[in-house]
């Protein structure tokens, strides 16, 4: 069995997954800062803006307490 998404460290779009970034930007994953490529992942539209996620997990994360990942980009 395999397993996707964050901790399996598995390669996402050409990096490795361990490779998470605090850069900025539209495609990076609020929960885990991964660079997720603009045609990989998935993405959720919350308060009228888009977000992407590398891997169902931070989706998922995300989803349950989306206040706690929206706090990391205001400060």
């Amino acid at each position: 069995m395999m397993r996707f998404g964050c901790g399996a460290h598995i390669v996402h779009g050409g990096h490795r997954h361990g490779q998470h970034t605090a850069a900025g930007g539209d495609n990076t994953d609020p929960v885990c800062g991964m660079q997720v490529p603009a045609d990989s992942g998935y993405t959720k539209v919350h308060q009228g803006k888009l977000y992407r996620f590398c891997s169902r997990n931070c989706l998922h994360k995300f989803d349950a307490n989306p206040q706690q990942y929206l706090g990391k980009e205001q400060s």
